[in-house]
């Protein structure tokens, strides 16, 4: 592997580059180049594709190239586009060479151990993790920074009218406007290029603004947009910004001068970050303040994540500030705490940010900031739920309330959440958290507000959240992702259940593509689709997804249970027991009377028995206790579920066997002769096996008694 030149010569070459007269072109250029999504008719994920080139420029390497410009006085001077062009292909390579030094350091350690017989030295630490932290995918879209401002600043509104001369929400809709006009200019520019079959000039007017232009389009008084303007104006030269990972200022402040009374904006992403992330430090510098904005900051995190979660679980299963009482004494405060069946979440927030001496690589500072940041709240969790296990808890909300946990708690899911962007959390996560479990305490995970946002909005009920926490902790030490969207993503296309001979699965973050573009289209108001194709719209319309409402409407364990092995199956195992459910409901429909099938797995064996009831019944519920624990026996599970519904497809009751499978001469008796199950693999589209024989052909009579054929009335 060759070694690249070093990081400090390829920085001054660039800051050479960007101190080239009329280079801010470039910069415009390279913006509208990687920043820019061209629509034409809805938002489709192909027209992200862009986004997720490598060839492209990130976040973290324009600003970079901005903040190095802004060591000097802005030179707006025309240039020639052959000059503009040279700017930016020297731009590109040079950035490429950046991202390699920045990566050698890391695999010449391992090629080195390698050559010597040596075990790698362990990668991911110090000068290792300048990599990952520096490249990593964004952890949020523009708008949720956008949209969290006033709820997590509201509270500090006073202070921000009197000491900035703006509240939280005027912030957030003159900086919406800034945006909105961005996106304007940049269309007309594009559109007078398609009209003159040549690219503009320059791309420059499309990052440009003046107060009065944001002060009408905005409705906010002159004197408040003055005061935003002042807020977040470039006004130094940068200085002290000389490496990846110094305090970049055009980071905090993005508007940046010119010579003719405007300002430049580069991006929504700029502006909307530095209006999440500036106001606290603007607070933490006014001392007497700085106590009560630490307190608004931590509460928002926890207001947050309990509002998020009670709109998927209801408000009554959603508790906030639970202390755990044992005798005199309190043993644990758990900041959120979701019980809903069986199941419990308990939610430890922090709003610790990563230093700068962590982002440039100082191995004591990362494992200092990662201990504040995630370790502890991970600890005080654990803490948790060991008391509330152990029984003899007492549990108080902040409202004095007495909180009831399950008689038989079945799982306990830890969440470590932080409020702002925590550069590579997933990765540092993965490498660097020391987690224990139990058979009821779950592997940790560890996420931020943005993903807590993305996964409640996508994941709306308390069934499919629940069970994409299971499957995510359950395959967290078999999966490497740039970042947790991208499992969300891939989870919502494909269901994130991986075969166990799977050691390692990586996933590329163009997965997350389709539901990128819902999320914009239902936070946006962009024309497109607002749910990604896969598992939340497969199977519309059938009895499975019938099925899996009505058991989503519950929380009892029961069902709950039945309902995680439902989602995890694959599009033709759902699809079977559609067919399923459609025969029995039909059945019953005509001929008034119970009838039963059994749909079952020998590859992990389990399964499920559906029975259809007329009506419900202490004796239908035993004959289906009964006939579960025949088929489990007979497979030698050891889990089987059973549900009841009614003829029109309602849910009456349901039944889980869990337990391990040990041999019995009575059960033996009691399984003797008993036919076939539907098997999975032996469920073919067309076909209905019941009591173990195959029957009803497509051209067959069809068994609801119509007299038509099969294909023709009930099959799918």
């Amino acid at each position: 592997m060759k070694q690249p030149r070093e990081e400090a010569k390829i920085l001054e070459d660039l800051a050479t580059l960007a101190a080239s007269p009329g280079y801010v072109h470039a910069v415009a250029h390279l913006c509208h180049r990687d920043n820019v999504i061209h629509i034409q008719g809805e938002l489709k994920p192909a027209d992200m594709d862009r986004l997720f080139s490598k060839e492209r420029l990130i976040r973290t390497e324009l600003t970079t190239v901005i903040g190095l410009m802004a060591k000097k006085p802005l030179d707006l001077s025309p240039q020639p586009p052959d000059v503009v062009q040279k700017y930016v292909r020297s731009t590109d390579l040079l950035m490429r060479e950046l991202h390699e030094a920045m990566s050698y350091p890391m695999f010449a350690a391992m090629i080195e151990a390698v050559k010597v017989g040596e075990a790698p030295p362990e990668p991911w630490r110090g000068a290792g993790m300048r990599e990952p932290i520096f490249y990593g995918t964004e952890s949020a879209y523009a708008f949720q920074y956008r949209d969290f401002v006033p709820e997590k600043y509201g509270a500090d509104d006073a202070w921000l009218q009197k000491t900035m001369g703006f509240t939280s929400g005027q912030a957030r809709a003159i900086a919406k406007t800034f945006c909105d006009l961005m996106d304007e200019k940049g269309t007309r520019l594009l559109a007078d290029a398609r009209v003159a079959k040549a690219p503009p000039a320059t791309w420059l007017p499309a990052f440009e603004f003046s107060v009065d232009e944001v002060v009408f389009r905005s409705g906010v008084a002159k004197d408040v947009v003055d005061a935003f303007f002042q807020a977040l104006l470039f006004a130094g030269d940068n200085a002290g910004f000389k490496e990846a990972g110094d305090f970049n200022e055009v980071a905090a402040r993005p508007l940046l001068p010119t010579d003719r009374g405007t300002v430049l904006l580069f991006s929504h992403y700029a502006i909307y970050e530095a209006l999440y992330e500036s106001p606290f430090f603007w607070m933490w510098d006014d001392k007497t303040y700085r106590a009560t904005a630490a307190k608004h900051r931590g509460a928002f995190t926890e207001k947050f994540a309990a509002r998020r979660l009670a709109g998927v679980f209801g408000r009554e299963h959603v508790h906030t500030n639970v202390n755990l009482h044992r005798g005199k004494d309190i043993v644990g405060e758990a900041d959120v705490l979701v019980i809903y069946g069986d199941r419990l979440i308990i939610v430890q927030a922090k709003a610790k940010k990563l230093t700068i001496a962590a982002r440039k690589g100082n191995d004591s500072q990362l494992k200092a900031d990662f201990a504040a940041a995630i370790q502890d709240s991970y600890d005080q969790g654990w803490t948790c739920a060991k008391e509330m296990l152990a029984g003899g808890c007492r549990l108080v909300d902040d409202e004095g309330n007495e909180v009831a946990l399950p008689v038989n708690v079945k799982e306990v899911f830890l969440v470590s959440l932080v409020s702002d962007h925590y550069p590579a959390l997933a990765f540092q996560a993965s490498q660097s958290l020391k987690f224990q479990t139990t058979d009821v305490i779950r592997p940790p995970f560890v996420m931020d507000v943005f993903l807590l946002d993305t996964l409640t909005e996508m994941l709306a009920t308390p069934l499919r959240l629940l069970s994409y926490v299971k499957l995510r902790v359950d395959v967290a030490d078999k999966l490497m992702s740039g970042h947790e969207l991208t499992v969300l993503g891939y989870h919502l296309s494909k269901n994130l259940w991986l075969d166990e001979k799977s050691d390692l699965v990586i996933l590329d973050d163009s997965l997350a593509q389709p539901m990128d573009v819902a999320m914009l289209v239902r936070r946006d108001n962009q024309p497109g689709d607002d749910t990604p194709a896969g598992i939340l719209t497969k199977m519309r319309g059938t009895r499975y997804e019938s099925l899996i409402k009505e058991l989503e409407a519950r929380a009892d364990p029961a069902t709950l249970e039945l309902g995680f092995h439902l989602l995890s199956m694959d599009e033709e195992s759902s699809r079977n027991v559609h067919r399923l459910l459609e025969a029995v409901t039909r059945k019953t429909q005509v001929d008034g009377q119970r009838h039963d099938v059994t749909l079952a797995s020998r590859t992990p064996p389990s399964g499920v028995c559906f029975h259809c009831n007329p009506k419900p019944s202490l004796e239908a519920i035993a004959v289906l206790e009964r006939h579960c624990a025949k088929r489990k026996y007979e497979l030698r599970a050891p889990q089987w579920f059973g549900v009841s519904v009614g003829p029109a497809g309602d849910v009456q009751f349901g039944a889980t066997l869990d337990f391990p499978w040990e041999a019995s001469e009575e059960m033996d008796k009691l399984t003797e002769g008993m036919k076939e199950p539907l098997l999975v693999r032996d469920a073919l589209p067309g076909y209905v096996r019941e009591a173990g024989k195959m029957k009803i052909g497509r051209n067959d009579p069809c068994h609801c008694g119509s007299g038509r054929k099969y294909k023709k009335c009930c099959l799918p």
